[in-house]
Order: structure tokens, then C-alpha cells, then sequence
């Protein structure tokens, strides 16, 4: 048995392990075209990104003109939706030392989950477009369990335990939805900073912050560390 303290490791998808900012812009970037809205610069999408593409679609529309009718949302959304599915791994990468930490948590005996607000259908779409799905024994997006029960609310990260049959897990992500979900689940959370953070790192409430993936199992060693 691994004496690494985190029998399950879950982890936040955009922005956390992979940088998916470009196939999302152009995607929100192309639904929002629909509307006769100008792009969003390829630098501000960062912004736009958390809660799931319902939420990126919104910031999008709020930083371009406003919202519309709610029958015209919904065929902007199916749109967006069709256009990055069509274009989900153009852009999208692992994030600097993303394969080495995986890697390195595996060997540990550690089980790997995404936990996400993405839908779960394209959740997995780009993770077996990088070669990756095989590495987690869980893909848990925003619609897995139904309405209303994605981060910040606990029952995905809740969901993500039980699959493991139980455990002692860690989360790691780069938002107050995940900060939130963790909280509420009982679960530290490490937040990156490389991500699309939508408030200043001291004030994501995360139990430790980290700016790169090589410093993720020394941040999780510490956290075991200072509950002792």
C-alpha cells in the first residue's frame, strides 16, 4: 500500500488540467457572431470560463451588448455547443507538467478523477481526443447527476468518493466553484494559479495554492502535514 496520504486525487477540467481557453473561445466567439456581436478577444476568454458553457455564454453576451431573448439564448447555446464539439481538441492541451504529475499520483497508488460543471459527453469527448480518459476512473460532469446539483453545490464531488468506493480525496481546481464544492464536501482543495481564476488567489478559499503542476504532491503532502 502507498503511504501517500489521498486515496483519490480529482481535478477540475478547464483551467485545471488542461488549457482549453482557445477551442472554447472560438466557440463561444462563433455563437456569439450569430447574435451580430463582435469577438471577444482571444485574451479576455480566459474570463468568460467557469460554471459550464451556459455561464460562458452569458459573460460573453454581458461584455457585448446584453442578454437576449431566452429563445434566442437557447439556439445561441446549441450552437456554441455543435461548433466546439466539431472543434473540441484544436487547441487544448495539458497544462506544463500535467502528464509527469498524473504519472507521478498513479504510481503512488493515487485514483484520478475529473470532476467538472462541462457537460459529461464532452468531458469525455476531449479527454479521448488527448489520449487521456483511460487515466481516471471517473468522469463526472455537470449533468451527470441532473439539474441544480453541480459545483459549487457538494454532490458531485460527493458522487466522485462513492465511485471510489470510499477514501480520503483531495480536489484541485481554479475557481470558487470548485473551492465552494470542495468546502462543502469536506475536501481540501489546491487551487492553481494558472488558471482561469475568477477572483485573486487569496480569496479563492483553497487550502493551498500551487503554480505549477510539479509543486501539486509536495502541496498535498503539506496539507496532510498541517492536519496532523
Amino acid at each position: 500500500m502507498s503511504a501517500f496520504p489521498f486515496d483519490i486525487v480529482g481535478f477540475d477540467l478547464d483551467g485545471t488540467l488542461l488549457d482549453t481557453h482557445g477551442d472554447l473561445g472560438a466557440a463561444v466567439n462563433h455563437a456569439i457572431g450569430l447574435a451580430g456581436r463582435d469577438p471577444v478577444p482571444p485574451g479576455e476568454v480566459r474570463h468568460l470560463v467557469g460554471g459550464g458553457a451556459k455561464k460562458m455564454l452569458e459573460r460573453a453576451l454581458a461584455v457585448t451588448g446584453g442578454q437576449v431573448a431566452e429563445a434566442e439564448f437557447a439556439r445561441l447555446y446549441d450552437e456554441l455547443l455543435a461548433f466546439y464539439v466539431a472543434n473540441i481538441a484544436v487547441h487544448t492541451r495539458l497544462y506544463p507538467g500535467g502528464r509527469a504529475m498524473l504519472d507521478a499520483l498513479a504510481a503512488k497508488g493515487v485514483k484520478l478523477a475529473v470532476v467538472t460543471n462541462k457537460l459529461e459527453s464532452l468531458a469525455v469527448k476531449v479527454l479521448d481526443a488527448l489520449g487521456l480518459s483511460a487515466r481516471f476512473f471517473a468522469i463526472i460532469g455537470g449533468d451527470t447527476l441532473g439539474p441544480g446539483r453541480a459545483k459549487p453545490a457538494p454532490d458531485l464531488l460527493d458522487e466522485m468518493v462513492a465511485r471510489a468506493g470510499g477514501g480520503r480525496a483531495a480536489f484541485v481546481g481554479d475557481t470558487t466553484f470548485d473551492t465552494l464544492a470542495a468546502k462543502a464536501a469536506g475536501l481540501p482543495c489546491v487551487a492553481v494559479s494558472f488558471g482561469y481564476n475568477d477572483r485573486p488567489m487569496a480569496e479563492l478559499g483553497a487550502d493551498a495554492t500551487i503554480d505549477h503542476f510539479d509543486a501539486l504532491i509536495h502541496a498535498l503532502l503539506e496539507l496532510d502535514a498541517g492536519r496532523g
